[in-house]
């Protein structure tokens, strides 16, 4: 008897452990996520979420109607601010990890289930979850509270898990498409899983998926109404769906978000939940977890070799990672302590690495310092500046604004929320399927009726260099207008770039600059030598490249080097190649574009360095092109 109450200590100690842990490891990742709610800026997609919530709706050209609404209620109660946007979602993700522990309470000991609970804050996709105000958060909500409604139907169809799957149901339709993939699982489960198979004799599991179906009502409204518009960018437009070896490298990425530590443990519970699928007798239920989270998972990594590799795609396989989370503390037991320490501790580094990660996007330093490599964070810079910079010219000289794309005027529209602002027809428009949305506010800049006087802002750097003179000529023509000089603003060393331009009415140049065919556009320039992050060797420094401006020519070059003028470089060599890559260009200097200039670095200090390029043109127009690092 004696052993038998100790034991039972132990089982209540070790129990009470892993709740602490649970709870101290979550409100460690809350406090982080807090801060991070606060100081980053907003993500571009958040910021057009935040439009849509300017304009309520059951469902949108991208969305359902959730996201914006949540977004809604955040402002409406905390402000117009990040923290206001995201706190609703911060709730939810808070909310998944406790879900899990109370689904996993369902079917194993305590102690296993708070664990459980802890590999989901550990989870990095889980752990930073809610510090952005995005449909992920409400889809990974839905789908914990699906998962415990269907352990607990598994027991006994009562009132609470008819609820909770009815409002998992109505959360997940009105959040995003790819809910219907987890309902394609979930069916899957329930049709496999004999006691969830009787749930189907109860009269109140229909009445559950009734309304379950009813809440996809407003977006197959919406489709209806606009020609499947929303359908057709979900499930065509944005997919090649054509065999591409990119593929392997996408079902690579999706194993890896999830960490090496928790893969370790996930994959094997995945295999464990295959493993016991004829025993049904069990109190787990492994065909629920095996389906749940096994369909979704092959369909994704399916889907890599065949769908868009162009957007960040890697956090849609955590909502099948959920259920597996429930089984990784049973794999551990499996594992000696040696490697169960060694899980724990790889574990909570590998969740820290990437919260640090999410921190630097915070910090303008740091995407400072990322700005010269491939992991530039480009979808959250650059708008704080450009905002504040519009502000300053609509005090100076109100005007009606104008930007080029979606994404810039959304991120205008959240800091500027006072302003009318109107969006030029632009690719990324369609490519990120916000285009007929646009025309349903009727927000599209109409080029046919042109006010008298009004402010273009361009984001120079979202259009790739090798098509921005054709960009530039055709904003020409639908302008009617010559672009006048414009107002640069480099942000990060010009890897976030924005043209501003005040255009009155028809703005044409002066007949003794360019002939009335021409089209005035900002200029464009190079930098052949040296290269990007060359060391410089020796005290001078040899400069080379190219520019030219269609309509005026350029008239001087000053090189820079941390953003001061050290030298004049000497125009006009021969640089035939330009002409015969810009073939559409009109500048009258061709093939004479060519750029060289020797400078004195004697005096630079052992370090990092910036040289850059300004551009003087013959009608008076500076434009400072992006800078390119040096090592010293």
């Amino acid at each position: 008897m004696h052993v038998a109450v100790t034991a039972h200590h132990i089982e209540s100690d070790a129990a009470g452990s892993a709740r602490r842990a649970f709870w101290w490891s979550g409100a460690v990742l809350l406090a982080v996520k807090l801060v991070l709610i606060w100081r980053t800026p907003p993500f571009g997609d958040e910021a057009w979420y935040a439009w849509e919530a300017r304009h309520l709706a059951w469902a949108y050209s991208d969305l359902p109607g959730l996201t914006a609404w949540l977004i809604r209620l955040g402002m409406e109660t905390a402000g117009h601010s990040p923290f206001g946007m995201r706190w609703p979602f911060l709730l939810l993700a808070t909310l998944v990890p406790w879900l899990i522990v109370r689904a996993a309470l369902r079917f194993t000991d305590a102690k296993t289930a708070w664990l459980a609970g802890c590999c989901a804050w550990l989870l990095p996709l889980l752990g930073s979850l809610g510090f952005l105000a995005l449909p992920d958060v409400p889809l990974t909500f839905a789908a914990a509270l699906g998962f415990l409604a269907l352990v607990r139907l598994r027991e006994s169809v009562d009132a609470t898990a008819c609820l909770w799957l009815a409002v998992a149901l109505v959360i997940g339709a009105l959040s995003h498409y790819r809910f219907a993939l987890l309902l394609l699982a979930g069916g899957v489960a329930v049709l496999c899983d004999a006691r969830l198979r009787r749930t189907l004799r109860e009269p109140r599991m229909w009445l559950v998926l009734a309304v379950g179906a009813l809440a996809w009502l407003p977006l197959l409204i919406w489709n209806f109404e606009h020609h499947q518009a929303g359908f057709a960018f979900q499930l065509s437009e944005r997919h090649p769906w054509s065999p591409h070896a990119g593929g392997l490298v996408f079902a690579v990425v999706h194993l890896a978000s999830v960490g090496i530590p928790l893969l370790c443990t996930m994959i094997p519970a995945g295999l464990m939940a295959v493993r016991h699928w004829r025993d049904i007798a069990s109190p787990v239920p492994w065909r629920l977890i095996a389906i749940a989270g096994g369909v979704p998972l092959l369909v994704y990594l399916s889907l890599a070799f065949f769908a868009d590799q162009e957007r960040v795609s890697f956090h849609w396989t955590l909502q099948a990672w959920l259920p597996w989370l429930a089984l990784t503390p049973i794999v551990l037991t499996l594992w000696s302590k040696k490697a169960q320490r060694a899980f724990w501790i790889t574990a909570v580094l590998w969740c820290a690495l990437c919260l640090t990660a999410a921190a630097m996007l915070a910090l303008p330093s740091m995407r400072e310092r990322l700005a010269t490599g491939r992991w530039y964070p480009d979808n959250f810079s650059g708008w704080r500046e450009i905002a504040t910079e519009v502000a300053k010219m609509q005090a100076r000289d109100p005007r009606p604004l104008v930007a080029d794309n979606f994404m810039l005027a959304a991120q205008l529209a959240f800091a500027l929320p006072n302003e009318d602002i109107r969006v030029l027809d632009h690719p990324l428009n369609a490519k990120h399927g916000r285009a007929a949305q646009l025309d349903i506010w009727n927000l599209h800049f109409d080029e046919s009726d042109l006010p008298p006087r009004y402010r273009l802002i361009v984001e120079d750097s979202a259009t790739p260099m090798k098509a921005r003179l054709r960009y530039y000529q055709s904003l020409c023509r639908r302008l009617d207008s010559d672009l006048p000089p414009a107002e640069v603003l480099n942000v990060d060393h010009g890897r976030k770039r924005f043209l501003m331009f005040d255009l009155d009415g028809r703005f044409m140049l002066d007949r003794e600059l360019m002939q009335s065919w021409r089209c005035r556009t900002p200029a464009l320039a190079w930098i052949d030598l040296p290269a990007p992050n060359a060391g410089i060797e020796g005290d001078v420094l040899e400069v080379a490249g190219w520019a030219f401006k269609d309509g005026t020519g350029i008239a001087r070059i000053d090189v820079l080097i941390d953003g001061e003028p050290v030298a004049q470089a000497d125009y006009g060599f021969d640089a035939p190649q330009v002409a015969a890559f810009w073939q559409v260009s009109t500048d009258t200097a061709h093939p004479h574009v060519g750029f060289r200039a020797r400078i004195d670095v004697s005096a630079l200090t052992p370090g990092e360095h910036w040289l850059g390029l300004r551009l003087v043109a013959n009608d008076g127009g500076v434009e400072e092109w992006p800078q390119q690092r040096l090592l010293r």
